[in-house]
C-alpha cells in the first residue's frame, strides 16, 4: 500500500471517528436537559426541555407527553412579526380540551430560570399567571419581550420559558409561513389560526 492510500485510510479513519463523536454527544443530552420527539404532520422537531432550570414548566409538559396527550393535538396559531413575516411563533397544544388537560401549574418566570425566548427558545402559552396548561409555543427569531420584566407596568412576568428545539427549525420556519384564516380565532387572533392547523401525531421522550 502506498504512503498516499494510506493517509487516505487515515483521513477516513479520522473522519468516521469525528462522525461517531458527534453523533454520541448528540445521542447523550447534558445532565439536566431531557429530549422530546415531536412529529408533526409537517416533519419531526427535535425539542430539548430545561428541567434543571425550569423545573416545573418541563415537568408539566413532560406529565402531557408521558401520558400521550399530545397525541391528536395540532399546532393551530402561526403569529407573524408584522413587518418581518419570517419571523413571529407557532403555537400548539390541545387548546384546553377538557379531554386533554391536566390542572394548571404555577408559574415559572424567566428571572426565576434565568432563561430567555430566543430563535428556538420553546415555552408555554398562559393567560393570567397560574393558568397555563397544554398550550406551548415556540420563538421564530428572539422576543426577548416575552421574557419576564419586573420594570414593566401591568402582569409583567412574562411567560415560562422552559426549552429549545435541537433539531427541525425549518420544520417550524415551514409552519410559520402556512396559510392561515383571515377570520377565525375572533379580533385578537384574526390572521393568526393555521387552516388547516397541523397535526400533531406524536410526543415522546427519546
Amino acid at each position: 500500500m502506498d504512503r498516499r492510500a494510506t493517509s487516505l485510510k487515515r483521513r477516513d479513519v479520522l473522519a468516521a471517528a469525528g462522525a461517531l463523536a458527534a453523533w454520541q454527544a448528540w445521542s447523550q443530552p447534558a445532565p439536566g436537559i431531557v429530549r422530546v420527539d415531536l412529529t408533526t404532520g409537517a416533519g419531526l422537531v427535535v425539542l430539548e426541555l430545561y428541567a434543571d432550570k425550569a423545573p416545573i414548566t418541563a415537568a408539566n409538559f413532560l406529565r402531557y407527553v408521558d401520558a400521550r396527550l399530545y397525541d391528536g393535538a395540532t399546532i393551530y396559531r402561526a403569529l407573524r412579526t408584522p413587518g418581518a413575516p419570517l419571523t413571529g411563533l407557532i403555537q400548539g397544544g390541545a387548546r384546553l380540551d377538557p379531554a386533554h388537560a391536566i390542572a394548571p401549574i404555577a408559574h415559572e418566570p424567566t428571572t426565576k430560570t434565568g432563561l430567555s425566548h430566543k430563535d428556538g427558545t420553546l415555552s408555554l402559552a398562559r393567560r393570567a399567571p397560574g393558568t397555563a396548561t397544554s398550550d406551548f409555543f415556540i420563538c421564530v427569531g428572539d422576543a426577548p419581550y416575552l421574557d419576564a420584566d419586573p420594570n414593566a407596568s401591568g402582569d409583567n412576568l412574562g411567560f415560562a420559558a422552559f426549552g429549545r428545539v435541537a433539531a427541525g427549525m425549518d420544520i417550524v420556519r415551514a409552519i410559520l409561513a402556512l396559510p392561515t384564516s383571515p377570520t377565525a380565532g375572533g379580533p385578537d387572533m384574526a390572521g393568526q389560526m393555521l387552516d388547516p392547523p397541523v397535526p400533531i401525531v406524536s410526543a415522546r421522550r427519546v
